[in-house]
């Protein structure tokens, strides 16, 4: 019998996840036996991230070796990065106010969630700018920064020792095989890790929906529909676009990235995934320099789907409580929401952090995430995938852009 392609056994997991936890809706001690299972999936993966980052990145930047380049990658990188999460804010907001989903929904059949670990997360993170952002990039300690898992400050430190490892020339040899042999061991360890995936997923996923139940979603259905159908329009339509510029076929793209959009979307985590997709761009053409520095950095400067959906609910609690949002409230929402997206990434729930930061600014009553925080688990899936997508093509238009040979046929996708 042909073994089970990995897609499969994620979709399996999901779907039995989903029966378990729609059975068992309501009973908290399924938290009690499934939790922990899909919390060790997590802490697999996280485990491996910064070592795959910090190595992958120390090879390609070594092997590039010129300031001068990476100087120029870093601004091609952000300024694509800037120009395609304010184009996800826009459709956000077109979205919010052709299709209102938040027009006639009754407060009063709706659930509030408890959101005081945000408001808390938020407090802590108010003063952090757009300019904080970037003095943070450089760590104070590169061992405290690594025990944070802060990314930015792991990537600045690995590019500049992979520029120093560069510049000594022959004596820089043993340390660039050593993090080679590093980065193809944590490949592999990845890939072991990835065998207990459908497990993680049929944990994770049965925990949430025994806990909110289907049913909980009736009341916000329009919310979900018009969260979930920008997503799809985004995806084929404007990443679709800037693919068809690229010479990339973004259903090919889609295809090809099916382990990891199930992954993702069933755990809401990108983390579960970027190991995964660096390898996989690297197959496509993309060379280690770029994709070991564009998909990490996305992760705190490209993150579309979070964007989209915050410019979605926040016109939805204007339109719940009835707030009129002018043209001119809006362009300062767009402009709020691309500073605030970046001067606090890398926080937990950071797309209602960033909600919280950003509704006051534009008069809106913050306690209003509350009567969506309950769902946020299903937006977050959604957004994940979007995130996914966004920043596995972004790592192939640079390295077209920097005039390297993506090469999306049958024999590399199938490999």
């Amino acid at each position: 019998m042909k073994r089970l392609s990995l897609a499969w056994q994620i979709f399996i997991g999901l779907v039995l996840g989903i029966v378990v936890g729609a059975f068992f809706f309501g009973n908290p001690h399924v938290a009690d036996y499934l939790q922990p299972i899909g919390n060790i999936f997590i802490r697999l993966i996280k485990m491996i991230v910064i070592p795959i980052v910090v190595s992958s990145l120390i090879v390609g930047v070594a092997g590039v070796g010129d300031m001068k380049s990476l100087g120029k990658l870093g601004g091609k990188t952000l300024l694509y990065f800037e120009i395609i999460t304010t184009i996800a804010i826009v459709v956000g907001l077109l979205a919010g106010n052709i299709f209102h989903p938040g027009t006639g929904v009754d407060r009063s059949q709706l659930t509030k969630t408890d959101i005081n670990s945000y408001v808390q997360t938020e407090k802590t993170t108010q003063t952090h700018s757009m300019v904080d952002t970037f003095v943070n990039i450089v760590p104070t300690n590169i061992i405290q920064s690594l025990a944070n898992g802060d990314m930015l400050a792991i990537i600045f430190f690995s590019v500049m020792f992979g520029l120093g490892v560069a510049a000594i020339g022959e004596k820089g040899t043993p340390i660039i095989n050593f993090f080679k042999g590093t980065s193809e061991a944590m490949f592999y360890v990845t890939n072991q890790i990835m065998k207990v995936a459908p497990f993680g997923v049929f944990a994770l996923i049965g925990v949430t929906v025994s806990k909110f139940g289907l049913s909980s979603l009736i009341p916000l259905g329009k919310l979900v529909l018009v969260v979930y159908g920008s997503m799809i329009f985004f995806v084929l339509v404007v990443l679709g676009f800037v693919a068809k510029l690229a010479g990339i076929n973004i259903f090919k793209l889609l295809k090809y990235l099916k382990d990891e959009l199930l992954l993702g979307y069933s755990t809401a985590s990108s983390e579960t995934v970027l190991p995964r997709i660096m390898e996989k761009m690297e197959r496509l053409g993309c060379p280690k320099a770029i994709s070991s520095f564009v998909i990490p950095t996305g992760y705190s400067f490209n993150l579309d789907g979070s964007t989209l959906y915050q410019a979605i609910a926040a016109l939805f609690i204007a339109q719940m409580y009835g707030i009129h949002l002018s043209i001119a409230h809006q362009i300062t929402l767009v402009v709020v929401l691309m500073m605030t997206s970046k001067g606090i990434a890398g926080v937990p729930g950071v797309s209602f952090v960033v909600l919280l930061a950003t509704l006051g600014s534009v008069g809106l009553p913050v306690e209003g995430l509350a009567f969506i925080a309950g769902i946020d688990r299903i937006l977050d899936m959604a957004r994940t995938c979007v995130n996914i997508v966004g920043n596995s093509l972004a790592a192939l238009v640079i390295a077209k852009w920097e005039g390297h040979k993506v090469d999306m046929k049958e024999k590399n996708i199938a490999a």
